[in-house]
């Protein structure tokens, strides 16, 4: 179960739409209300930010392609013969857009049977994923969080439609954080639930702890970033020192 510690550190990023904690269950999960309405996969985590409250979605409530990325509804055979790519005018040709079935992630079928949704300062279990949006500034720390300890490499996977196979299934499946933009996904974007250019990130249970520890331990504000002298100063006294290792080194901090 994640920390208060933890809780604390996200709380402190101040995110315009407060982090989400997912959990994807096979039995229903006890003391959670059921959602009140029907509602896409991406939409689910703007009412839970919105509504600052913990719910849990089965496959009747889920009204897009979520259920399906979720493994609780076998995705139809018209779909993945890529016919909506050209009627969307997504693709040029039914092919390249069959290609997609081949490429996203989604879940064993039947595996996971309900999803809770869970502000993360409310969240009381061990969470699968936890879903932020953030500004770029936010989304810097959040990203250097994951890396600062292990040295992963940032990656950002993802598709013109069913982006939310590459938001809840991919990161969760392999283990890596991932992230893209808004207003660049077709269903998100056509729905209109978040603003353009913020940041989707996406943390697997996986590296929540590692996180959570890095951003404890790092700099939120790097020190070639600060204006004020001392840093200034603190910085050149570094820099200056790496000569004594190799002379011959040189690197412009201006």
């Amino acid at each position: 179960m994640l920390s208060q510690k933890t809780k604390d550190l996200f709380a402190k990023l101040d995110m315009e739409f407060q982090p989400v904690a997912l959990k994807y269950c096979y039995a229903q999960p006890k003391g959670v209300e059921r959602v009140d309405e029907a509602l896409s996969f991406c939409q689910f985590a703007r009412k839970a930010q919105d509504e600052n409250r913990a719910f849990f979605i089965t496959r009747e409530d889920e009204d897009c392609v979520g259920k399906r990325i979720m493994g609780m509804e076998p995705m139809p055979a018209l779909a993945m013969s890529g016919q909506a790519g050209p009627d969307f005018g997504v693709y040029r040709t039914q092919a390249a857009n069959a290609r997609l079935y081949h490429q996203i992630t989604m879940l064993k079928p039947n595996a996971c049977n309900f999803v809770i949704f869970c502000p993360l300062s409310q969240c009381d279990f061990d969470p699968d994923l936890v879903f932020c949006v953030a500004t770029p500034e936010q989304g810097d720390i959040l990203m250097r969080a994951s890396t600062y300890i292990n040295g992963d490499v940032w990656e950002s996977r993802s598709t013109p439609v069913m982006n939310c196979s590459w938001l809840f299934a991919y990161p969760y499946v392999s283990g890596k954080v991932n992230f893209s933009v808004t207003g660049m996904g077709h269903g998100m974007k056509r729905r209109k639930v978040y603003p353009a250019g913020r940041m989707l990130i996406s943390i697997p249970y996986q590296k929540l702890d590692e996180i959570g520890t890095a951003l404890d331990q790092m700099d939120w504000v790097l020190l070639a970033m600060r204006d004020d002298p001392e840093s200034k100063a603190e910085l050149k006294r570094r820099i200056d020192s790496w000569q004594e290792l190799s002379p011959e080194f040189t690197l412009k901090t201006t």
